[in-house]
């Protein structure tokens, strides 16, 4: 079981960095899309930009400790797991708000709440 579960965890690394890849450049390209349309200012639109794109380079930064984190323990060392359940429970918290906040869309289940579960699941009981 112990295995299963960190391959479970490098799976979920793998769907952040695949989410952040789809986040940065086609979220984007849609968002601007839509953007374009309206009288936003241009300096607004660099402003979400930038933002934007942090976001998408954090999710990045989250999916490489992650696969670090549970490569690392695959191959007998005990790197923290406390990171990986900090991510886990902001990312189902910030999956549960965005549901709330946008009315009830479900894709962001699938791009958070889903994998924080993963990743939830794949760092429990590794320890004790």
């Amino acid at each position: 079981m112990k295995r299963a579960r960190l391959i479970l965890g490098i799976a979920a690394g793998v769907m952040l960095l695949a989410s952040s890849v789809a986040h940065t450049w086609l979220g984007w390209k849609s968002l601007a899309e839509q953007l374009a349309r309206t009288n936003v200012s241009p300096a607004l639109q660099s402003g979400l930009h930038v933002g934007w794109a942090f976001g998408g380079t954090a999710m990045v930064i989250l999916g490489v400790i992650v696969i670090a984190t549970f490569a690392g323990r695959l191959r007998g060392s005990k790197p923290p797991l406390l990171p990986v359940a900090v991510i886990a429970v902001v990312y189902m918290a910030f999956g549960a708000w965005a549901i709330a906040a946008s009315g009830g869309d479900l894709f962001f289940l699938g791009v958070f709440v889903i994998p924080g579960a993963m990743l939830g699941i794949a760092a429990n009981g590794h320890d004790r």
